[in-house]
């Protein structure tokens, strides 16, 4: 227990940092209206349209920072603080969320690779850790191993998330630009939203990847014992 507290804790930290900065940032730009006075489900719209992406439907999700696209069903959902604000903040998410449907609509191949292996990453978080803990206990290494190796599957999630998002912010901070919604000022506070929230997925991909690394010191020592 020690020794995994001595893995996580710099890892845990890192991301209780990140989540308070992004939503930290969030509230303070969520107060700062743009001059163009468009809401986060306007400038959606309009980035969708400018984009020649017809099929995409804006809607209100509750909750805040609930923000994201869905690819099967082509729905970009808005949380409440974005859809009907004007705020810096709420253009610069949703024109964020915009960018993962303009990704979707141009087969972005990052993007195509991260929805591929959910079903792997969504398995391996789960089981892995509970392979590789029931491996260690019974002695069965095999066994340990192969949790490690589905649990690897989750990390590569994350690690695939980071160009994800970093792209999508890119393309948002390019659309917001082109169509004149914001302003050199407002471009630069927009900026620091999206960079705040970009952060939260590094942080989630180191934690991830010092659980690997832990689990598989695990198993390389159940093989010295042997």
């Amino acid at each position: 227990m020690i020794l995994y507290l001595l893995f996580m804790l710099p890892a845990f930290a890192f991301v209780m940092i990140a989540q308070w900065r992004v939503t930290s940032t969030f509230n303070k730009y969520s107060k700062v209206p743009t001059n163009g006075r468009m809401t986060g489900a306007q400038v959606a719209q309009e980035i969708l349209r400018s984009n020649g992406i017809y099929d995409v439907e804006v809607e209100r999700v509750p909750g805040q920072l609930s923000d994201h696209y869905d690819p099967r069903s082509k729905k970009l959902r808005l949380s409440e603080p974005v859809y009907g604000s004007t705020s810096v903040a709420a253009v610069g998410v949703a024109a964020h969320e915009v960018g993962h449907a303009i990704q979707h609509a141009q087969s972005y191949a990052p993007l195509k690779l991260r929805s591929a292996i959910v079903p792997v990453a969504n398995f391996g978080n789960m089981l892995g850790p509970i392979m590789v803990i029931a491996g260690v206990l019974i002695g069965l290494t095999g066994l340990a191993w192969l949790g490690v190796i589905f649990f690897a599957a989750g990390t590569a999630f994350a690690l695939v998330t980071l160009p994800v998002e970093f792209n999508a912010s890119s393309r948002a901070m390019a659309q917001l630009t082109n169509l004149g919604v914001v302003d050199r000022t407002e471009y630069g506070q927009a900026r620091k939203v999206l960079n705040a929230a970009a952060l939260t997925y590094v942080a989630g991909f180191a934690a991830a990847l010092m659980n690997l690394l832990y689990y598989v010191m695990l198993v390389t020592g159940m093989g010295r014992r042997d």
